[in-house]
């Protein structure tokens, strides 16, 4: 049987090394291949616009002392789901950014696995 994430690319915008190898190791876990990491909103953002194909992004709120919603603005205009992760939670987000799949750190597999399928759209089955 397949994984229900299995085959799914996945951009990680991530500052801080151990946790973006953490979510390469969990995204990996799950059968999906990571892209990137970035760890900057530079590097995302090149990403964001240039991969393809991106079937979802995992992008830390605050990366490298800058916000990353123009990442988020970029993966919004090509229809690519993402979720957002802070140590904040969803009240530390703006509030045009609020309702948007959130996990907060420090997260675990099965809240990354599920928001994954959230913003996808992807069943269990």
């Amino acid at each position: 049987m397949t994984a229900p994430l299995s085959g799914r690319r996945v951009l990680i915008v991530e500052d801080e090394s151990l946790v973006a190898m953490l979510l390469e190791t969990i995204l990996e876990d799950m059968g999906c291949t990571p892209v990137g990491p970035a760890a900057n909103i530079d590097d995302g953002l090149r990403l964001a616009v240039e991969e393809t194909p991106l079937d979802a992004a995992l992008l830390d709120v605050n990366v490298a002392g800058r916000q990353v919603f123009p990442v988020a603005e970029a993966l919004k205009a090509r229809g690519v789901p993402f979720i957002f992760s802070t140590g904040y939670g969803e009240s530390g987000l703006p509030d045009v950014w609020r309702g948007q799949p959130t996990i907060q750190k420090p997260f675990t597999e099965a809240a990354v696995r599920d928001a994954l399928m959230a913003a996808m759209g992807v069943s269990r089955a």
